[in-house]
């Protein structure tokens, strides 16, 4: 499982994000995120996305489920 993050200060709002991965991605000025948790089925979209934002504004992180769980 994964999480994304978006770093309001270096994101410049360009939109590969959402174009590439919208299910996870929204552009408002700056990209949002919309789910907390990346569904599964869109997981390698999200890490293109990621790795096609030209600021490096997305990170993501790996969550395990025990921590899903917990709300963590």
């Amino acid at each position: 499982m994964i999480r994304a993050k978006v770093d309001d200060d270096l994101c410049c709002g360009c939109g590969p994000c959402e174009e590439i991965c919208p299910e996870v991605f929204y552009i408002d000025g700056i990209a949002r995120v919309l789910v907390d948790i990346v569904p599964l089925e869109s997981e390698a979209k999200c890490r293109q996305a990621a790795d096609a934002c030209p600021t490096g504004a997305i990170t993501i992180e790996t969550v395990s489920e025990e921590r899903v769980e917990r709300g963590t």
